[in-house]
């Protein structure tokens, strides 16, 4: 069983200690490092995760690709609607009706808005399924389907600062998020896998958006509407815990995001983001 990284943990205490309505802190703390342990139903059905449309964009590896390659075109001036099946993806993404505060699903905020708010802005799909980065004007959520445990859908401001606003950001590049996300699978040997998530915005000028998630490790966004998300396996690394047994903990290194022009400009680059980031990084 691998151990999420002690700092997504540390967060989300943080965010508790901040809440008036009591919480069982080792709770929370439980769900996120031994998730295999409380198995809940699918909140994502495969109907849902087939739902979302796929974005008019092939992510590949850097290499061997021309720089003059054009992979989005440029966002629109506004959040774009749902279809009817994005809409039940969102919808089954927040099966509480909205985004939650924190690693309660069902502890919501008003504030934070509702389903209808919502719109699907970009997805990341590989083999093992996929990510959408999906907001509203106020703020974002990352959806990752999982046949078991589901992550909660929680909101984080635009900015990360309340109340958000999404038409402030005028930077050709902001990383908004970057995590880890957990997706389980039937299979026994990876019943338990994580994945890294990049996600943020993009100016009018960006077609293309590169994360290097390690050294000789670069990978290209999928680049949608004014947004991008990417995601990769997560590997994992072995290190003492707080009782001196050795443990397996994700491995979240630090990551670099670089976005270009049409013709392979460089326009923004934001280096060595921390893991656990919530934006601005521009």
């Amino acid at each position: 069983m691998t151990t999420v990284n002690e700092h997504t943990i540390a967060e989300e205490l943080r965010r508790m200690a901040g809440e008036a309505r009591p919480v069982d802190p080792h709770s929370y703390a439980a769900r996120a490092t031994a998730r295999s342990s409380q198995r809940r139903r699918l909140s994502w059905t495969l109907a849902a995760a087939c739902a979302v449309l796929v974005a008019g964009v092939v992510v590949s590896s850097l290499g061997g690709e021309p720089m003059t390659a054009k992979v989005a075109t440029p966002p629109a001036p506004e959040l774009p609607p749902n279809t009817p099946r994005q809409l039940q993806a969102v919808r089954a993404c927040m099966p509480a009706g909205g985004p939650s505060v924190n690693v309660n699903p069902d502890w919501r905020d008003p504030a934070h808005g509702t389903v209808a708010d919502f719109r699907v802005l970009a997805e990341h799909r590989d083999k093992n399924g996929y990510t959408a980065l999906v907001g509203s004007t106020k703020g974002f959520v990352l959806c990752t389907p999982s046949a078991e445990t589901p992550d909660p859908p929680v909101f984080t401001y635009w900015g990360n600062k309340a109340p958000g606003n999404l038409a402030s950001a005028t930077d050709p590049l902001i990383v908004d998020r970057y995590t880890v996300q957990y997706w389980w699978a039937p299979d026994p040997k990876s019943q338990d896998n994580y994945v890294r998530v990049v996600a943020g915005r993009v100016g009018s000028s960006v077609r293309r958006v590169v994360i290097d998630w390690s050294a000789g490790k670069p990978t290209d966004a999928v680049v949608s509407n004014g947004f991008f998300i990417a995601r990769t396996p997560a590997g994992t690394v072995s290190r003492k815990d707080q009782h001196g047994e050795m443990a397996d903990y994700v491995d979240t290194p630090r990551v670099t995001v670089t976005a270009y022009d049409a013709a392979g400009k460089v326009l923004g680059r934001a280096p060595y983001v921390p893991f656990d980031w919530r934006g601005p990084v521009t």
